[in-house]
Parts: structure tokens; C-alpha cells; sequence
């Protein structure tokens, strides 16, 4: 892996070692899907579903699977992000539970349903409630690897296993392929980020401390917007927000017709392309630039030149995550912890009710 300084004042937890990881870290999760014992899985199908469950930073590696299985899979694939499962859930459901810690409550609760309602589990998952009652039910695990120091760095260790898992009981194919050649994609766009003077380091001055609006479209960007959204959340302690093409032509653009005084200092459009979008949706990226430039602080066309949908979503993670970092550091914010989200759980934790 291409090494270079930190330009983080403070990283406590090595946040910035560990972004720089992904391409290494997606390599790794490929190997460990691909050689884990699935048992009879397979034979249990053919499923009319899939449900992956996850919050936060594991939560994120539901929205991936979902964007990439998309125009893939030939079954729905639904993403559940709390307490409860879907009334369509059953035998013929395969549900990923994703925990980084093996212990997220929601998870958990949707873990017990899946079980009650007889629908097979596979879990990837840390040390933890997850990984014992997934061993102890003897249903597939995709252990997560230690080292990492937060469920955000690990999203390629949660995204792929899911991936890897579907294509080998049938349900998606030639995705280890695409996998491995997003890795190499992300690891070459790593080797530039890493250095002074970088695109992620630009697009942070850009942004500076105006409020970042991502816009990106159902599939890659959007999942790539997301993350760009929590991140900045999370590494830089910023509020951020996100919105999608083509649904925001049919109202958030409407919004922008009073508060350009405040507006034009507060807030920076970041919007992300990919190769593969509709050549329509194109076309509104083009017009609502045009008309929200006056209103706004900056719009920020964000691009990235890879061939493949799977490549383009992790390409696009990768330079948010480092936007984030940089934000961070433009503040001198440690971007490891994140001590309200600890008390938040602590508090919830403690509550009887």
C-alpha cells in the first residue's frame, strides 16, 4: 500500500491509515466470503428475497448490496434499518444480518425475527452477540477482521462478503470479478488521494465550512452521496445533507426561491456523475446546476471515470471518505471518535421504558 503523512493534527484511532486500507481491505473481504462454509444455503433456495439489516456504518453495506444487485439479481433485495423485519419475510427470505460490533440492537431484534420466521441468516459480523448466536445456530459467518478502528472504516469489509455470498449460491454472477477490478480501481485512485495537494484536498477547500448538499441518483451515487453525507457527519463532526436525481426535480428545487442571502454563504451543492447515468438524468444535473449556481455558496461537479457501476460506488466512497478527513482537519476535529452517538447509546441503554 502507497503510504504518505497524515495531514490529520489529531487521529486518535488512525482513521486516516485506515481509509487509505480500502482497496486492501476489499481484497481481503473477497477471499474471506469466498472460502467461508455456507453449508446447505444453496440448497435451501431458490429465495424470493433478500433482506440485509444493518445500521450505520454496517447499514451502509445494505445500501451497497442493494444498488449493486439492482439490475443484477433477479429477486428484490430491501435494506432494513431497524427493530423489525418486513411481513414478507420467511423460509424462502435470506437475510444478511451486518454488524461491526456484533452487537447493534436493531440488528439484533431483526436476527431473532429472521430466526423465528425460519428464514436462513448469513451474518458478517465482529466479535460479539452476532458472531456467538450465528456459530451457536451454526449459520454462515463472515467474520469481520480486527484492526479496524470504526464501523465507517469497515464498509469494505461489511459491503463485499454480501456480494461474494449471493454470486455463490447463484444469485448474481461474475461479481468477484468485478469486485477485485473495483479494488484495483479505488487502490490506484488511493495512491493520488494520499498526496499533498490531492482532489479529495481541493474539493475540502471548496467546501470550507459551508454545509455540504450531495446529490447523487438511485444506484452508485446515491449510495455514494449517503456515505459522503455521514461521513462528513462523522469524521469532520459537520452537519451535511443528501438528495437524489431525478426525484429533487420534482420538488427540493423548488426551495431554493427564497434565503439566497443566507444560502449563497452557508451551503455547497456536491454533485456526483458516474459514466453510467441516464443520459435524462444527465440532462437534469446540468439544468439544476444551472439554476441553483446563484443560490448557492459553490456547486461542485464530482466525477469519476470508472467503466463499472461496482468500481464508479467504491471510487466515489473513497474520495468522500477523504473529503471528510480533510474537513476534519481543516477544523483540527479528531475524526475517530464520535462521543454523542457513545452517550446517545449509553443513554438508550440505560432506559426502561
Amino acid at each position: 500500500m502507497t503510504t504518505a503523512p497524515s495531514p490529520l493534527p489529531v487521529d486518535s484511532l488512525g482513521m486516516w491509515g485506515a481509509t487509505a486500507a480500502l482497496p486492501e481491505q476489499m481484497e481481503e473481504a473477497i477471499d474471506r466470503a469466498a472460502e467461508v462454509d455456507l453449508g446447505d444455503l444453496a440448497a435451501r433456495g431458490p429465495f424470493s428475497s433478500v433482506v440485509a439489516c444493518g445500521m450505520g456504518g454496517s447499514g451502509i453495506a445494505g445500501d451497497v448490496l442493494e444498488a449493486l444487485t439492482s439490475p443484477r439479481a433477479g429477486v428484490p433485495v430491501q435494506v432494513v434499518k431497524g427493530y423489525r423485519l418486513p411481513a414478507h419475510v420467511g423460509p424462502s427470505t435470506l437475510v444478511f444480518a451486518l454488524s461491526f460490533s456484533g452487537g447493534t440492537e436493531e440488528t439484533l431484534s431483526c436476527m431473532q425475527d429472521a430466526r423465528a420466521r425460519g428464514a436462513p441468516v448469513v451474518a458478517v459480523s465482529g466479535p460479539g452477540a452476532l458472531a456467538d448466536i450465528a456459530t451457536a445456530a451454526g449459520w454462515p459467518l463472515v467474520a469481520v477482521p480486527a484492526g479496524i478502528p470504526q464501523p465507517r472504516a469497515g464498509i469494505g469489509a461489511l459491503s463485499v462478503p454480501p456480494l461474494v455470498v449471493l454470486e455463490r449460491i447463484g444469485l448474481l454472477q461474475g461479481m468477484a470479478g468485478l469486485l477485485r477490478d473495483a479494488a484495483r480501481v479505488v487502490g490506484e485512485s488511493r495512491d493520488g488521494l494520499v498526496r499533498p495537494g490531492s482532489t479529495a484536498q481541493e474539493l475540502a477547500k471548496r467546501v470550507g465550512r459551508t454545509i455540504p448538499l450531495v446529490h447523487g441518483t438511485p444506484g452508485p451515487t446515491g449510495v455514494a452521496a449517503t456515505r459522503w453525507k455521514t461521513q462528513v457527519n462523522e469524521n469532520a463532526k459537520s452537519p451535511a445533507f443528501v438528495s437524489f436525481q431525478p426525484e429533487l426535480c420534482h420538488n427540493e428545487v423548488a426551495g431554493w426561491g427564497q434565503h439566497g442571502d443566507v444560502t449563497r454563504q452557508a451551503v455547497t451543492a456536491v454533485v456526483l456523475r458516474h459514466p453510467g447515468e441516464h443520459p435524462r438524468v444527465a440532462r437534469r444535473f446540468q439544468l439544476v446546476e444551472e439554476l441553483m449556481t446563484e443560490v448557492l455558496a459553490d456547486v461542485l461537479d464530482v466525477r469519476t471515470d470508472a467503466v463499472s457501476d461496482v468500481a464508479a460506488l467504491y471510487d466515489l466512497v473513497l474520495l468522500g471518505d477523504f473529503v471528510s478527513l480533510h474537513l476534519a482537519a481543516a477544523e483540527g476535529v479528531d475524526p475517530g471518535p464520535v462521543p454523542v452517538l457513545s452517550e446517545l447509546k449509553d443513554r438508550l441503554t440505560a432506559w426502561t421504558g
